[in-house]
């Protein structure tokens, strides 16, 4: 990733900055949205979140987006979408 070069620099606290972004880690996302460390693996294996960046066994993540596509994730699943549709809208695919 364009980013693994700056992690050097970035601020070791819980939620940095890198470039701009406000950062979050999978540990705060599962207490912040209350989903499984399972799910959030999924998720990013899948393609609806983007690891921004990875220093050491921690994953970070732009803390907008995650907002955002969490939010689109729920009210589409809700509507009756499955993952895989979901994925291609997010994607535009």
């Amino acid at each position: 990733m364009i980013y693994l070069q700056k992690v050097r620099n970035m601020p070791t606290e819980k939620s940095g900055d890198l470039e701009g972004r406000k950062l979050i880690s999978a540990k705060d996302i599962i207490a912040r949205y209350h989903l499984t460390y399972q799910t959030i693996n999924y998720y990013t294996d899948f393609g609806l979140l983007s690891m921004v960046c990875k220093k050491g066994n921690v994953r970070y993540y732009d803390g907008v987006q995650v907002r955002q596509r969490l939010s689109k994730i729920t009210k589409l699943s809700r509507e009756g979408y499955s993952l895989r549709l979901i994925r291609r809208k997010l994607l535009g695919i």
